[in-house]
């Protein structure tokens, strides 16, 4: 997307949801954490490809030569917890749209070992005239860009330019 300035806001990983009591809880337990041959075997239930960092989930089974076996894909992580209540599957979902208070039926299993981070941006198109609020706003959702640093991403010519504006910057992790 030429026409968009885009800035990295955070990092952000994935873990497993399952109901209470599937077998994929003992084998995590047992083996020290999960692996992508033991969600292979199993029903996944996720986010459709191109949303929510979905690629970097295919990546990685395809780096390990496995296939996953998606039967169900949704945009909305909490239709996806609804299909694991249901028996459809395993859930494969950001770790951040865990609620404790709302998701405690579910068992949470850590994937991040599994998977690259994502990372979210935030982005204008180019040659938008950014009006005060604006500023306030990205900086609110993303305290490392101040109005310096917006301003800075907006000149850049080119992704690369961009890329090497923010390769010093540790982004947060949610």
């Amino acid at each position: 997307f030429n026409d968009l300035v885009m800035m990295p806001c955070y990092r952000w990983n994935r873990s497993v949801v399952v109901p209470e009591g599937h077998s994929l809880i003992a084998i995590a337990q047992a083996a020290g954490g999960l692996t992508l041959t033991d969600l292979a075997a199993e029903d996944i239930v996720t986010y459709v490809f191109g949303f929510t960092g979905r690629s970097r989930l295919d990546d990685s089974f395809d780096q390990a030569g496995l296939t996953p076996n998606v039967v169900f894909t949704a945009t909305d992580t909490d239709v996806i917890k609804t299909y694991v209540r249901l028996g459809v599957g395993v859930g494969i979902i950001a770790t951040m749209a865990l609620d404790p208070a709302v998701d405690g039926d579910l068992v949470v299993l850590d994937a991040s070992h599994l998977f690259q981070p994502s990372v979210t941006h935030i982005g204008f198109r180019r040659g938008t005239f950014l009006r005060r609020y604006m500023y306030d706003f990205i900086h609110w959702f993303a305290p490392h860009l101040d109005r310096q640093r917006v301003d800075a991403a907006a000149a850049c010519a080119t992704r690369a330019e961009r890329e090497a504006l923010f390769a010093e910057v540790t982004l947060p992790s949610r």
